[in-house]
């Protein structure tokens, strides 16, 4: 039988820690998992959401562990010297260690994560990125699986790598019939990037004038040009500026911004597809397609059922 101990850090995330416990610790999985929770020291282990819950184990839990989870926690100051030391010590032992969340920056300061890919919550990537420079962050994905280590994204992204854990271990079968007692989806389309905030860029120096003149003409066929000409200066000159300023060109900036408001239209009417590039600039619903694709890894019609749940076709009353 598959061991699986989840370590809980104190101020741990209360539902990033349910996750593994439905998971692997269900009543009807304990055929194929034994589950149970440890902490630094047994005993009560306070949680971000004002309750505390109890860890019957310390760390001698983690030497017999053939998987480790380690939910999300806060605040993001690493865990104590002998946690990170038992965490290597069970890697190095061949056990698999996973996180949920936030809980990615316990595996980084164990060393765990250097010179792989990682995922943890979008919020807090940039922060794992620069405490991290070893680690390879991608915010944009759900999970990461690197074979003895996997890191999850936000919160509810830890049910797709347990998921992805189980499918791994005991195959599609098994892992949907989880999904199901779940009622969640067993693969979910897209990932993390589609769930990122995306508000308009805070005014520049510079170009807060001709940036709120772009997003007021972003139907228009806007170039660094027209962009250049309305601040007053020489495209060349225009477009250095800007990217010392602001960290990306102007076409990029333009690109995002156009993004953001195709995300609020599908989010919030029901304009075609069609539509909303046109309004947006992107050009046509192919080009569109494949601009919003790229930057959030799914489609504008699989984003708008995301976020408008049902067509609202469907909830207007039926004509007699």
């Amino acid at each position: 039988m598959h061991s699986v101990v989840a370590l809980a850090l104190a101020d741990v995330v209360a539902f990033d820690l349910a996750i593994p416990a439905q998971v692997f610790g269900h009543e009807d999985e304990r055929q194929l998992y034994s589950f149970a929770v440890c902490a630094a020291e047994p005993g009560l282990v306070q949680t971000t959401t004002g309750y505390a819950i109890h860890a019957a184990e310390g760390l001698d839990a983690l030497r017999s562990a053939d998987t480790i989870v380690v939910p999300g926690f806060s605040p993001l100051t690493g865990p104590r010297p002998e946690v990170s030391q038992a965490l290597r010590d069970a890697a190095a032992s061949g056990a698999r260690v996973v996180s949920v969340c936030t809980g990615a920056f316990a595996l980084a300061a164990a060393g765990l994560l250097d010179g792989r890919r990682a995922t943890t919550h979008w919020r807090n990537a940039e922060r794992l990125q620069t405490l991290y420079p070893a680690v390879a962050v991608d915010a944009g994905v759900l999970y990461m699986d690197e074979g003895d280590v996997s890191t999850s994204a936000g919160v509810a992204a830890g049910i797709d790598l347990c998921l992805h854990l189980v499918r791994t271990d005991h195959g599609t079968e098994a892992a949907n019939r989880i999904a199901r007692r779940m009622v969640v989806a067993p693969h979910r389309e897209g990932g993390q990037t589609q769930f990122i905030e995306r508000p308009v860029a805070a005014p520049l120096t510079h170009f807060a004038e001709t940036c709120g003149w772009a997003i007021q003409h972003l139907a228009e066929p806007l170039t660094v040009v027209d962009l250049a000409a309305h601040a007053g200066w020489a495209p060349s000159s225009f477009a250095r500026k800007f990217l010392k300023e602001t960290g990306t060109t102007p076409l990029r900036w333009l690109t995002s911004q156009r993004i953001a408001e195709a995300c609020r239209l599908l989010e919030t009417t029901d304009l075609t597809v069609q539509a909303v590039a046109v309004r947006t600039g992107l050009g046509t619903p192919a080009n569109f397609r494949l601009h919003f694709t790229r930057e959030l890894n799914t489609t504008p019609s699989s984003y708008r059922r995301l976020y408008q749940g049902r067509n609202r076709s469907a909830l207007a009353p039926r004509s007699s």
